[in-house]
């Protein structure tokens, strides 16, 4: 099942690929504020679910664009969480900071994640229980112990203008900004996790996100030796869609901090 994820993860490359070195070109629809959809979205989105499918064909499918499908409900046993371009505001804009992440959910448990970087060629792979890759290299979460030497990730959803959203963020960002080395916020969740997971970070968090942002990352993290919870430290997230991810030692020392800031 891993390897079918990495197929379908390199055939909507290809056309992410060939996408981007004519974005003039690419049809851009607004979903929302500030939310935006391309036809690259959906050719991507297209070409991940029919090659799941083709090998899969009773599998259910939760997909950013086309929603669910395939059957899926509550007792759907597979589910295939998909987001075809996670960080597609950086891609229309030709910086270079987005992913392909594709997920299994069986029994209502992550077990497989892919998440794919085609423009540096990262391909970041995850097993519940057999560990974390990126390009068949076994990644762990860095060593960093403390807090003040920690490089930390971080989104706000730029869609929600949402004015106490926003104090919330800044306050966070405050916190985290004072105690922690530096604070980067490059726009695509799925990456940020997998940074995580090989060290590039040393924490991360951000609120209100969807399961297809998270749900591949989370995995990647935990089996790399990482922590995820919710901001109460709990195990919800992917159904709140808050998160907060790190080294066991950094992920103990950010999380009251941002308590204390929400």
């Amino acid at each position: 099942m891993l390897n079918m994820a990495v197929k379908a993860a390199r055939r909507a490359a290809t056309i992410i690929n060939r996408a981007s070195f004519d974005l003039e070109q690419i049809a851009v629809e607004q979903k929302d504020q500030n939310d935006f959809v391309t036809e690259v979205d959906k050719a991507a989105e297209a070409a991940i679910i029919d090659v799941l499918l083709t090998a899969y064909p009773t599998h259910a499918v939760l997909a950013e664009e086309s929603g669910a499908s395939n059957g899926l409900n509550d007792e759907s046993e597979n589910v295939w969480i998909i987001d075809p371009i996670d960080g597609t505001t950086n891609f229309i804009h030709g910086f270079p900071c987005y992913c392909i992440s594709i997920a299994l959910r069986q029994r209502g448990v992550v077990t497989q994640g892919v998440i794919y970087d085609p423009v540096h060629n990262d391909l970041f792979t995850a097993t519940k229980g057999a560990g974390a890759f990126l390009n068949n290299k076994r990644i762990r979460v860095s060593r960093t112990d403390r807090l003040s030497r920690a490089l930390i990730g971080t989104g706000f959803a730029g869609r929600r203008k949402d004015p106490e959203a926003l104090k919330e963020f800044l306050r966070m960002f405050e916190a985290m900004t004072l105690n922690c080395q530096a604070v980067r916020r490059p726009g695509s969740a799925a990456l940020d996790l997998a940074y995580v997971a090989c060290g590039r970070y040393d924490g991360y968090y951000e609120k209100s996100l969807k399961i297809w942002d998270i749900a591949a990352g989370a995995l990647l993290v935990s089996e790399a030796g990482g922590i995820v919870s919710d901001f109460d430290g709990e195990s919800g997230f992917l159904e709140s869609g808050n998160i907060v991810a790190g080294t066991p030692r950094v992920f103990g020392q950010m999380l009251p901090l941002l308590k204390s800031a929400e």
